[in-house]
C-alpha cells in the first residue's frame, strides 16, 4: 500500500450508545429504545451510559460529543506526498466494521475544518459512525480525508499550495491505489470543509454524487453564495445550528439556491462537535443512498 501507515487504535473512552439518525432509523426512535432499556436508572451506571448529552446538560453533567457505541473496521492513517500542496499530508481511511478492506466500496470524502487535521478523524468517532450507519441501514461506504490546510480548500496563488486541487485530481488516485471505488464519490465537510465542499461542487458539478456541508463558514459576499444556483441537480444537505454564527449566512445560501435541497435542518446547536455529531448519521444515510444510485 503506497505512503507509510500507521494502525490506529480505538479511544480509550467508551463512547455513548447510538441515538443519530441513518436513513429509516431516527433519533427519535432510538432514545425511546433506550429509555426502554433503563434510561437514568442509576446516575453514574447504565443509566448515565444511555442518558443523551442534552439530558446530562440539565441534570448539570458535563457532556461530551455523541459517539456511537459501534465497533471500527479498518481504519489507516498514512502519509503521502502531494504535489499540489507541495507537501507531504496526512490520508485518513476507514472502512465499516465487517468490510474488509473495503475493496470497491465507494467513498465519502472528508474536508476538515480550520482547527481539524486528517489525524482528528479517528478521535472524532467518524469510524464508530461509519459502522453505526451502516448497522442501521446506509450501504456501506469508505470514508477518507486528508490534510486541508486552513485555505479554506481554496488554492493559494501565492505559495503555490491548492487543496482544492488535491482533492479533485490526487484522491481519486489515491482512493484508487487501495482497492476502493474511486468513481462513486461524495464529500462531507464542516465549517471551513463545509464551505470547501459546496465550493468544489460548484467548480466541479459531476464531481460528487452528494454533497453533505455542516456549518458551512460562508459569507454573503463569498463566491460560493454568488455561485449557489450552479448546484442545480446536485443532491445537497445542509444543516446549521440555530446558535452558529454562521447560521444567517447559510440561510441566506439556502435561500440563493435555484432548488431547495434534499435535506436542510436548522436545528437548536452551535458551532460545535456537540452539534455536527448529532447530524453526521443522517448525512451519512443521506450520502450513502446517492452513492449507490445507479
Amino acid at each position: 500500500m503506497p505512503g507509510s501507515s500507521a494502525s490506529l487504535s480505538a479511544p480509550a473512552s467508551a463512547p455513548e450508545p447510538v441515538r443519530g439518525a441513518s436513513q429509516d432509523l431516527t433519533r427519535r426512535r432510538l432514545l425511546t429504545g433506550l429509555v426502554g432499556l433503563g434510561g437514568l436508572a442509576a446516575a453514574g451506571g447504565v443509566g448515565y451510559a444511555l442518558a443523551p448529552p442534552r439530558l446530562k446538560a440539565r441534570l448539570g453533567i458535563g457532556p461530551d460529543p455523541f459517539i456511537p457505541n459501534a465497533a471500527e473496521g479498518q481504519v489507516s492513517l498514512e502519509t503521502v506526498p502531494s504535489q499540489a500542496r507541495g507537501q507531504a499530508v496526512q490520508l485518513f481511511t476507514a472502512v465499516p466494521d465487517g468490510y474488509g478492506d473495503g475493496a470497491g466500496l465507494p467513498v465519502v470524502v472528508v474536508l476538515h475544518g480550520a482547527s481539524a487535521t486528517a489525524a482528528d478523524f479517528q478521535p472524532y468517532g467518524f469510524a464508530r459512525f461509519l459502522t453505526a450507519a451502516v448497522e442501521g441501514g446506509a450501504a456501506p461506504f469508505v470514508l477518507a480525508g486528508a490534510d486541508g490546510g486552513v485555505l479554506r480548500w481554496e488554492p493559494d496563488p501565492g505559495s503555490g499550495d491548492d487543496p482544492q486541487t488535491m482533492v479533485i485530481d490526487e484522491m481519486p488516485e489515491w482512493l484508487a491505489d487501495r482497492g476502493f471505488d474511486a468513481e462513486r464519490r461524495a464529500l462531507w465537510g464542516w465549517s471551513m470543509g463545509g464551505y470547501g465542499s459546496l465550493r468544489i461542487a460548484e467548480l466541479y458539478p459531476r464531481w460528487a454524487r452528494a454533497v453533505a456541508a455542516f456549518s458551512p463558514a460562508i459569507a454573503p459576499d463569498d463566491p460560493v453564495m454568488a455561485d449557489a444556483a450552479v448546484l442545480a441537480g446536485v443532491p445537497l444537505g445542509v444543516w446549521c445550528g440555530t446558535d452558529d454564527s454562521f447560521y444567517e449566512p447559510v440561510r441566506q445560501f439556502v435561500a440563493a439556491l435555484s432548488e431547495p435541497p434534499e435535506i436542510s435542518s436548522f436545528e437548536e446547536g452551535g458551532h460545535t462537535h456537540f452539534y455536527w455529531n448529532e447530524q453526521i448519521l443522517e448525512a451519512f444515510g443521506f450520502l450513502a443512498r446517492h452513492l449507490n444510485e445507479r
